[in-house]
């Protein structure tokens, strides 16, 4: 006899909600139905801490047995996504997120109280680059770089600062940036000053794959990334490195900071990285671009300060400064009205983050929907008619 639970009565209204609104959340995206298919699978019913003993990275193996299948199961999702970013590169599939990831990339190589440099979250980072809040400010010493007047990172500031305090790891990677990452330059300054180079290329990482956005693979020391954005798979995390730190690497993760890894997001993850192999997924990544420009553009057009003046991926910032109006009182708003995104900080915001000056756009998960150039201007349009009739 099967339960009645209420908790589908939640699921199906999630699926309606998520039919009929706009989806503009620049972290958020729509997987395949292979991917639902894996994360919903038995696999969920397998414990299996530890790693394959095939791996190079010198671990132990499993901690349990009848590991027989989910071992090939996770060697096989190593190498699909070796073959999405064409690098020798190891690979852990096993963290939770891109939070996570992060957590285990630093464990890997600093001590608590090494120094991080790192951009400033009000500046478009993400918690885990030294919010005081998070586990990375608590735990490091973090050291920010900052911008310039159009809103781009100053890799003069990024090179002046690396050289004064010597830092032990440069981090390049952002969750509200909208323009090009330059990992040469972040590269040949952390080899100048003897720093790790890490790069956190969660928003990206589906760009980097369709050859839309510079690789860093060949450069960082270490990549991190989550599954569930650009490159449109289950909510999770992986860690590439270079072949000598795949033993801290992997020591990081397991048993540094998790226990079991999800095997049917692992399922997940490994779909997601054959999807991604496709030339269709290429193609969406394509897309992403001319949506993104396409609707930045609109805005420009209609008047609104973008943060940088444009956008080179797939989101971009509205500073809401000059309209009186904060960033969650236009996130409500939208929200009335079938419209999806989020607040988010500006350069030298002057607002609490709940408040803020300004909302975060993106467009890959309705670009996955089938939205194209002229799809986003309409929106673009039908956000400009609501804002202005909101009261000041």
């Amino acid at each position: 006899m099967r339960l009645k639970s209420k908790v589908f009565d939640f699921i199906e209204r999630e699926q309606r909600r998520q039919d009929s609104t706009v989806e503009l959340i620049a972290s958020e995206n729509f997987v395949s139905e292979n991917v639902m298919r894996a994360v919903g699978s038995c696999l969920t019913n397998k414990y299996a801490e530890g790693y394959p003993t095939e791996r190079v990275s010198g671990n132990r193996g499993r901690y349990y047995g009848g590991c027989e299948v989910v071992n090939e199961l996770e060697e096989y999702c190593c190498e699909t996504w070796r073959k999405v970013f064409h690098t020798d590169y190891h690979v852990n599939v096993q963290p939770h997120s891109g939070s996570s990831a992060n957590l285990a990339a630093y464990m890997s190589v600093l001590k608590p109280g090494d120094k991080i440099l790192s951009m400033n979250l009000n500046d478009g980072a993400h918690l885990t680059h030294g919010s005081p809040v998070n586990f990375s400010g608590k735990l490091y010493n973090m050291i920010f770089y900052s911008l310039d007047a159009s809103g781009r990172i100053d890799m003069n500031d990024v090179e002046k600062l690396a050289r004064e305090e010597k830092p032990n790891l440069i981090l390049a990677g952002a969750s509200a940036y909208s323009r090009i990452l330059d990992f040469e330059r972040f590269y040949k300054i952390a080899r100048e000053v003897g720093a790790y180079f890490m790069v956190d290329m969660a928003h990206i990482a589906g760009l980097v794959a369709s050859g839309d956005h510079p690789s860093p693979f060949g450069l960082a020391d270490i990549i991190t990334t989550t599954t569930h954005k650009t490159l449109r798979g289950p909510r999770g995390g992986l860690i590439f490195c270079k072949p000598e730190l795949a033993k801290k690497v992997d020591g990081a993760v397991f048993p540094g900071c998790q226990g079991g890894p999800l095997e049917h997001v692992i399922a997940g993850k490994a779909i997601a990285a054959e999807e991604a192999l496709t030339p269709e997924f290429a193609e969406y990544g394509h897309q992403i671009i001319r949506n993104c420009k396409a609707m930045c553009n609109a805005f420009l057009e209609m008047g609104y300060h973008v943060v940088t003046g444009g956008t080179d991926n797939h989101l971009f910032l509205l500073d809401l400064t000059d309209t009186g109006l904060t960033g969650k009182a236009v996130q409500d708003e939208l929200d009335k009205h079938g419209i999806t995104l989020n607040k988010n900080c500006v350069p030298n915001e002057t607002r609490s983050p709940q408040l803020t000056s300004g909302v975060r756009i993106g467009v890959a998960a309705m670009t996955t929907k089938g939205y194209q150039e002229a799809d986003f201007i309409e929106v673009a349009k039908k956000i400009d008619r609501i804002i202005r009739e909101m009261p000041r």
